[in-house]
């Protein structure tokens, strides 16, 4: 193991939790799906498809099992017929190109019939404790169309048009943690394989991309069988599965601050760890540089049409030649070389451009890196107790330390309160509407922590109370944002240092960091509450995870360069 020199401490939390910075995340070794794949891997994992049976107008069922050290896990996957005038990525949508469940175990004839009447209904329906996540999936309709064509004509998809879209099927929703009847997070958490963040989720996923990848090619000997040509391996890797996500998943990290201390902790701890190396290795050093060179070729087949999106990508491209053009002569085996390399980014690069070299610099220390994802769960169960015998001085020393960005903002003013937070009666989905245009403020939720941070400090000022406790029982509505600093004061990064009721406030940022360490790519804003990712693009499949890399697959191959 490679010495360390700690002497970088991990960053300030009032430059790391801003929401400009929070929103320029990228994938990083810690991501959950990347934690996937290593353990899977590392343990050999057996994967089998136990059923097939799907017809050839692409109607049917299919089992895909992932069999671990202990137990197995079961992808059920419905897809369907499904009209185009009926197909919408929209939370309202009843209707999908297909439909899964993640069966704990090995489903029966009994299992599939009952999930069958159920998992395609997806929130009309219900799921028992057997199953562990349901989520549902739209086709790229004109990708889709165009690798049926070709296949069945016995050639491949024009490779350009595979790499501008990047998947076939899009997820709309993957609910897992006892959503709809399905098993709660408790039932799983004990187990090694689902004690991270999101990993039943992630597995669901990766199973999903299989599906989809068999079903099309599937479908394309059912039209032509004397034709048909299955996809070459190398081009089936550059598929992924896309995602469309919006507010519902913005919420979560207000809502879970402890979980949000743990992912950024680990991931600012492992910069950290990083940048106190003495120096590095030749083979750490070359395997940087071509990362490097395999991010230009990310960034550059990187597309949106969002104006945000474009400009930070084009932020992001002129940070990666400038990266390039500076490690041509820069020394990166000693003098804390990666230090200096940051230092240097701090100076030079946007915001998007240093967060792609912290993911880039964690990638060739695995062995300091790694070991950190133990450290990203946290179980939000555990009550945190208010200490009521804090004194009031002490709450309010904290308010002024972590809340200080809060109490800089005139409340007055309405555009830093413009926005609120409130769940849709429709479909129990997170919403958000405008203060002072909407009737909504009667059902606005918890979600501005800078407002009531500001709150709390003002009546503090006027009150004769000594202690935290004697406080409260006069004033009672304060008790949340109470235990939330008290939080905050020991989690340096569990609050996000911005405020999410302004009227200038992008949900996208949230989305992004969140998706970010799911191990997203291809961000694609389509407005500033929603947008698309691709997950798993130029993964190994899983009959591939013995003879592919299993952790060097998140960049496009260098081969793409020339491209």
């Amino acid at each position: 193991m490679t010495s360390l020199a700690s002497t970088i401490a991990p960053r300030d939390p009032n430059v790391v939790m801003r929401l400009a910075r929070l929103g320029s995340f990228h994938q990083s070794r810690l991501s959950f799906m990347r934690q996937l794949l290593r353990r899977m891997a590392r343990e050999d994992w057996r994967f089998e498809t136990r059923a097939f049976e799907i017809d050839s107008a692409g109607v049917g069922h299919a089992v895909y099992t992932a069999h671990g050290p202990e137990r197995a896990y079961s992808l059920i996957a419905f897809a369907h017929d499904l009209p185009p005038e009926k197909r919408s990525d929209r939370v309202i949508a009843t209707e999908w190109d297909a439909t899964f469940t993640l069966f704990d175990g090995i489903p029966t004839k009994a299992d599939i019939d009952r999930l069958r009447d159920n998992v395609p209904r997806q929130e009309a329906g219900r799921i028992s404790d057997r199953e562990l996540s349901l989520s549902r999936a739209n086709r790229s309709v004109r990708l889709w169309n165009h690798v049926i064509d070709a296949l069945s004509e016995g050639h491949q998809p024009d490779q350009a048009l595979v790499d501008t879209v990047g998947y076939l099927m899009r997820t709309t929703a993957v609910y897992g943690s006892g959503k709809f009847g399905a098993a709660d997070r408790e039932y799983t958490r004990h187990r090694p394989e689902c004690a991270g963040p999101f990993q039943i989720e992630m597995l669901s996923v990766y199973l999903t991309r299989a599906f989809v990848m068999d079903l099309v090619e599937h479908m394309a000997r059912a039209r032509a069988p004397r034709t048909a040509v299955p996809l070459d391996p190398a081009l089936r890797r550059r598929f992924g599965i896309g995602n469309s996500t919006g507010l519902g998943m913005a919420p979560f990290l207000i809502n879970h601050p402890r979980l949000l201390n743990a992912w950024i902790a680990a991931r600012e701890e492992a910069l950290a760890r990083v940048r106190s190396l003495p120096m590095a290795g030749t083979a750490e050093v070359h395997a940087f540089r071509t990362l490097v060179q395999r991010a230009r070729i990310h960034a550059q087949s990187w597309t949106s049409e969002h104006p945000l999106q474009v400009e930070k990508l084009a932020a992001l491209r002129a940070d990666m030649d400038a990266l390039g053009t500076y490690l041509d002569d820069a020394d990166l085996h000693s003098g804390q070389p990666w230090n200096r390399l940051w230092v240097w980014a701090e100076a030079h690069l946007s915001m998007e451009g240093q967060e792609q070299l912290a993911s880039l610099m964690l990638e060739p220390h695995g062995e300091i890196v790694d070991a950190l994802s133990i450290c990203m769960a946290a179980e939000e169960h555990t009550a945190w107790p208010i200490d009521g015998t804090m004194p009031i001085s002490d709450l309010r020393a904290i308010l002024e330390d972590v809340y200080d960005w809060a109490l800089r903002i005139d409340w007055t003013d309405p555009t830093p309160c413009a926005r609120v937070w409130y769940v849709s009666e429709a479909k129990l989905e997170p919403r958000l509407g405008e203060r002072f245009q909407e009737p909504v403020e009667a059902y606005e939720q918890p979600l501005g922590p800078g407002r009531d941070a500001a709150r709390l400090h003002s009546a503090l000022r006027d009150t004769t109370e000594q202690t935290t406790a004697a406080f409260l029982l006069q004033r009672p509505e304060f008790r949340h944002i109470a235990r939330r600093a008290q939080m905050a004061a020991r989690l340096p990064y569990a609050e996000i240092r911005d405020n999410t009721l302004d009227a200038r406030m992008l949900p996208i940022d949230m989305l992004r960091l969140k998706l970010s360490f799911f191990g997203a790519c291809q961000f694609d804003p389509r407005s500033d509450r929603w947008l698309r990712i691709n997950m798993y693009q130029h993964a190994p499949f899983p009959h591939e995870l013995d003879s592919v890399t299993a952790d060097d697959w998140t960049l496009p191959p260098l081969c793409m360069a020339a491209e």
